[in-house]
């Protein structure tokens, strides 16, 4: 896979400093949390999360996710102005480090019980609900089964 920033040479060849280069902003990330766990596929419902990410920089993170291998962008066939992203096999992969940040964010952030309900479910369900999740995914985004 081509690095995400293209014209810079990478920091180092240490995979958690590879992975930053493509996922290590906030906004990446929520992107990828709204397409794993919100169901959210469209340009306007990622625009409408409750963190208020900008028009802009919403469409330069998608740019960036398409470019780097983790979405895929597609016509929506019901709407000839609208685009559907979808995660693709190596976005997906990224549901176990997400879910991660997500039980660490419920244990030592001022989280409401509202926010913290799906940080705790993963947490309490573990590989296998990891495993189920990511089937369900594969199914969603990618339109098979898990092989896994």
């Amino acid at each position: 896979m081509a690095h995400a920033d293209t014209d810079a040479a990478p920091r180092s060849l240490c995979p958690i400093s590879l992975a930053l280069d493509v996922v290590g902003d906030k906004w990446s990330l929520l992107i990828l949390r709204d397409l794993m766990f919100a169901g959210k596929s469209h340009y306007r419902e990622l625009l409408q999360s409750d963190e208020g990410i900008s028009s802009n920089i919403l469409a330069e993170r998608l740019k960036r996710l398409v470019e780097a291998g983790l979405l895929t962008k597609t016509d929506d066939p019901s709407h000839k102005q609208k685009a559907i992203y979808r995660l693709t096999a190596m976005g997906i992969d990224l549901l176990p480090a997400i879910a991660q940040l997500g039980i660490w964010g419920r244990k030592y952030q001022p989280v409401t019980k509202e926010s913290a309900a799906a940080a705790a479910a993963l947490e309490k369900g573990g590989p296998e609900l990891l495993k189920t999740m990511k089937a369900e995914l594969r199914r969603q985004h990618l339109g098979k089964q898990a092989a896994e």
